[in-house]
């Protein structure tokens, strides 16, 4: 008997609604708000809430304190709890439920209501209001971090684990968007849609939006942040496909991943999300079916005048385009250096004028396809296509794509009627991701625009320096964020 009512104590000394034990008599409002002597031995250098909110020796989610003196995550405040133990053996005080949100002092077992403790909650979780949300874009203030670092809320290195840099460059250039960012800065604008019963999908849209708050927050305690969670989320997802360990492809991820949100937020073919709204464009495809290649002349005329072999008309929506690049010269010049060949961006736009026709090749059947767009997106996704893969190897094209970083009008690859219909078609680049090195151990970096300053900026993992947009063209251009001039922008676009 005693000792069920002992596990009982416990229990309820665990639950955060039921802070004093039962059976005692101290007064409740005494023990709920007490001053604690131990706030000066809060240690904020040393907090760190972008890792997996797990106790550090039980490895549980359920009931998580962080201790505010070591950084460390201890499971429950009861007498026997993990937390417990380690107020008792390293006399650390001051503890922090991740998930209410509540402080407490132990082993003595009260909450502490305290007004100085509020900056610890919000690097915890972040909020942002309306307002505040509608000024991001109209200033370019730089923040102090609580370790004396200064940095741009938005501008912030995230830290590469061992080789997630392939999602780091993805997850920063989709921060620096503003009508996307804006959709999960607001918690309130997910948090009540419904998944089916044991959907993990919906992981990811919290895990971002998390992420988003963070790189955002202008009262962070360091000027980068680790995408710890986030990355974890995207394991679980993909169903490992994408890895924190193993490099994986920009291209590949940024695809899934904008199709995986899509999903979790609800969206189908047919009902929209906030990922189509801003990047889901639509086109005309061309096809037409080619006889095989080794028949006969007359065969293959017969064969062309089949209806099967007719071209087709059909529609489709795209949230990226990928550009072919032209392939790239084996020749060397008088100096035995390999030449590094050149391209316009107009050049391998051309695939999309309606005109130009591509030969696609199936394991039974080619085809001749003509593409021409019918519908431009807020926010236009470029894929240069730099990796060719076969049985044996992954071969990478490192031809420069030369582009001008704004004004780029693509009136004349859209259809007769879409040229009436869209009044906007001139894009500004906004990021710019960059593949470094060999095909499948090279490195990620992005450029991003900061649209308060109209500066330019490179991230690499945690480094973050400023950058000439002369100098952005020169780069192994493999992912473009392109944003459409509306009506009403002003006409001062830094870098033309």
């Amino acid at each position: 008997m005693v000792s069920l009512k002992r596990e009982r104590e416990i229990e309820v000394e665990d639950d955060d609604e039921v802070p004093v034990k039962v059976g005692r008599s101290h007064d409740t409002e005494d023990r709920r708000s007490r001053h604690c002597p131990y706030l000066d031995t809060i240690n904020r250098s040393v907090l760190d809430f972008d890792f997996e909110k797990l106790c550090s020796i039980s490895l549980s989610h359920i009931n998580v304190y962080a201790c505010l003196i070591c950084g460390k995550y201890f499971q429950g405040r009861g007498l026997k709890s993990h937390a417990y133990t380690h107020s008792v053996q390293f006399t650390h005080h001051v503890f922090l439920n991740l998930h209410t949100l509540k402080f407490y002092c132990l082993p003595d077992n009260y909450e502490i209501i305290d007004s100085s403790l509020e900056d610890i909650t919000y690097v915890l979780k972040p909020t942002f209001t309306k307002q505040h949300i509608s000024s991001l874009d109209k200033q370019g203030k730089l923040y102090r971090a609580y370790d004396g670092t200064t940095y741009l809320p938005g501008i912030v290195g995230l830290n590469n684990i061992k080789a997630n840099d392939y999602a780091n460059v993805v997850l920063q250039a989709l921060s620096n968007v503003p009508p996307l960012r804006n959709y999960f800065l607001e918690e309130e604008n997910y948090r009540g849609i419904r998944r089916p019963p044991g959907d993990i999908m919906f992981l990811l849209v919290q895990r971002f939006g998390e992420l988003m708050r963070k790189l955002w927050n202008p009262r962070n305690f360091k000027a980068h942040v680790s995408p710890h969670e986030m990355l974890q989320a995207v394991v679980l997802c993909s169903k490992k496909n994408f890895q924190i360990t193993k490099q994986g492809d920009a291209v590949d991820f940024l695809s899934w991943f904008l199709n995986a949100l899509h999903g979790a937020l609800g969206g189908t073919k047919k009902k929209p999300s906030s990922i189509t709204k801003v990047f889901q464009g639509s086109m005309r495809i061309f096809s037409k079916k080619l006889p095989h290649p080794d028949l006969p002349a007359e065969e293959k005329e017969a064969l062309l005048l089949k209806e099967e072999y007719q071209e087709e008309m059909s529609e489709s929506t795209f949230l990226y385009l990928t550009l072919d690049l032209p392939t790239a010269p084996l020749y060397k010049d008088e100096k035995e250096q390999l030449i590094i060949p050149q391209v316009p961006l107009f050049s391998i736009l051309g695939k999309f004028n309606g005109l130009t026709e591509k030969e696609y090749k199936t394991y039974k059947e080619n085809f001749l396809k003509r593409f021409q767009l019918t519908k431009l997106p807020p926010y236009l996704i470029f894929c240069i296509k730099r990796f060719t893969k076969n049985n044996f190897f992954v071969e990478k094209n490192p031809t420069i794509v030369n582009f001008p970083i704004t004004n780029v009008d693509l009136r004349e690859y859209l259809t007769e009627e879409a040229q009436v219909t869209e009044k906007n078609t001139t894009y500004d680049l906004v990021a710019n991701v960059v593949h470094d090195g060999k095909p499948t151990e090279g490195a990620y970096r992005i450029h991003v625009l900061h649209h308060g300053t109209g500066k330019w900026y490179e991230l690499q993992d945690l480094q973050v320096t400023d950058i000439l947009p002369q100098m952005i063209t020169l780069s192994e251009a493999y992912i473009q964020i392109w944003k459409r001039r509306e009506s009403e922008d002003n006409e001062n676009h830094t870098g033309a």
